[in-house]
């Protein structure tokens, strides 16, 4: 709609920035590649395409600075994350707008997105004054024993474009906090927000060198991710994306043995038992399935459904699907279902969908591309869905829910834990002792127990199995930024 492609050119001047960010400068390159509204295919702007060169100059900057950064008092750190907090939630709409913009996500799911990402912020700057030690009674009456904790140097964030905001402030947060600078290359996709924050931080006295950004385009994303993984001047990286991606960086890495934080490829399975609310079911499905049109790492990707209810919960989704669902730009103020982010994404739906019906499945609601532009999808509902089928052996990442039917919950833990990855997990159920079973028995690092919405900033964000190493957020998110050291004092 004319409206809503003009709204998307109305982005704030002072915070659309394009070129990178580089020891508190921006920075032009000869080159620039094109971000692009996926709702409407129009270019927003051209960014500058940094290169190899740009990615060792953000490190060595980032490396000048964190000896000042890292001895600063932890209360004037906390001051200044929590003045770039401030200034977040001062400009909440033109961020959110640009989310928007260069994501597509419905224009209310970008306001929740940079409140969640300014609080990681808020979060962190009170973290950093508790960053305690030990004192530890010794072995020997001559001798004393203290452990520090100190940070481990310049982080590399490599982030992804499904949150281009909350998947910065996660780890940037945690690692300014610590003491410790940063170099972020934010997806080609949605480079947009990374600079906007790079913005904001110059603005709340972030020093020159602390926050970096270098955007690059698809050609040029593996030299700077080596870059980034083999420079003997990092010291950590901090990644979220897919599984492939993340060993490729895992074996980079290795080659200087730097700290790793990885947040990984999710498949969650969603259970309900007979036991469970159906209605409460069917609406944390519809949340945990289409936020973000199905592309959030901790999407429900295989609903299981025991075969007492499983007839009745099928017809109230569907329902709940035709009714409360709404495809549109994202800058429409009834939309709830943006665009995917590409068209290659869209034909990984196409390709699950066809491969399940190929081998039985049936088409509730939804199945195709909506009239709407390439980039769109109808949200999809499928039954008769069995294990073999590929939608419930890969990630889909679009507006997808597959219903397996199952008959005991030994049955259902199995199929459930049968992936290599185990990032979240949700059941439905009423029985207390089930709920203890099966919280216990999920392989993933999150569960949701009658809840399909479970990330939030107290809360430690990770998985297991290839799902990823490490934990975001909390009191033990800090913690990936930090290098304990044990101090003996002798001869006393």
């Amino acid at each position: 709609p004319g409206p809503a492609r003009a709204a998307s050119r109305a982005l704030s001047a002072a915070l659309v920035r394009r070129g990178g960010l580089v020891g508190g400068r921006w920075v032009e390159t000869a080159a620039a590649f094109p971000v692009q509204d996926p709702a409407s295919g129009e270019e927003l702007c051209r960014v500058s395409d940094c290169g190899a060169a740009e990615a060792r100059a953000a490190v060595r900057a980032a490396h000048e600075a964190g000896g000042a950064w890292g001895r600063l008092p932890a209360k004037e750190r906390s001051a200044r994350l929590r003045r770039w907090y401030e200034l977040m939630m001062e400009n909440k709409e033109e961020l959110a707008r640009i989310i928007t913009a260069e994501n597509g996500k419905p224009l209310k799911e970008a306001q929740g997105e940079i409140a969640y990402s300014a609080s990681f912020l808020e979060w962190f700057a009170e973290e950093a004054r508790r960053i305690y030690g030990d004192v530890i009674p010794a072995s020997g009456k001559d001798r004393r024993v203290l452990v520090l904790k100190q940070p481990v140097g310049v982080a590399a964030v490599i982030t992804p474009w499904n949150f281009p905001s909350a998947m910065i402030t996660r780890k940037v947060g945690a690692a300014l906090a610590a003491g410790c600078t940063v170099v972020v290359k934010p997806a080609e996709d949605t480079p947009l927000s990374a600079l906007a924050l790079g913005e904001l931080a110059n603005q709340a006295g972030i020093p020159a060198g602390v926050y970096n950004v270098v955007p690059c385009s698809r050609q040029q994303t593996a030299a700077v991710g080596e870059v980034l993984c083999t420079d003997p001047l990092i010291s950590k990286i901090s990644f979220t994306g897919s599984t492939a991606t993340g060993k490729i960086l895992l074996k980079h890495a290795a080659g200087t043995v730097k700290r790793v934080s990885m947040e990984l490829g999710g498949h969650a399975p969603f259970i309900v038992f007979d036991s469970a609310n159906v209605d409460q079911a069917v609406a944390g499905a519809l949340a945990s399935k289409y936020r973000n049109s199905g592309q959030t790492c901790v999407c429900t990707n295989r609903f299981l459904v025991q075969n007492g209810i499983h007839d009745e919960f099928v017809e109230k989704f569907a329902k709940a699907i035709s009714q409360e669902l709404h495809v549109g730009n994202g800058f429409d103020a009834k939309t709830t279902q943006g665009p995917l982010i590409n068209e290659k994404a869209v034909e990984k739906v196409e390709k699950h969908i066809k491969d399940a019906v190929s081998q039985g499945a049936s088409v509730v609601t939804g199945g195709k591309r909506h009239n709407l532009g390439k980039n769109f999808f109808e949200p999809t509902l499928l039954t008769n869905v069995t294990t073999k089928m590929l939608c419930t052996q890969e990630e889909t990442f679009g507006p997808l829910a597959p219903v397996i039917r199952f008959e005991t919950e030994a049955e259902a833990v199995a199929i459930a834990n049968a992936a290599n990855v185990g990032l979240a997990g949700y059941f439905y159920s009423q029985d207390p002792a089930q709920i203890w079973r099966v919280a216990e028995q999920l392989e993933v690092g999150m569960v949701g127990v009658n809840e399909g919405i479970i990330s939030s900033v107290e809360c430690p964000f990770g998985g297991v199995k290839e799902s990823g190493l490490g934990r975001e957020g909390s009191k033990y998110g800090i913690d990936e930024y930090l290098e304990i050291k044990y101090i003996c004092f002798g001869g006393l």
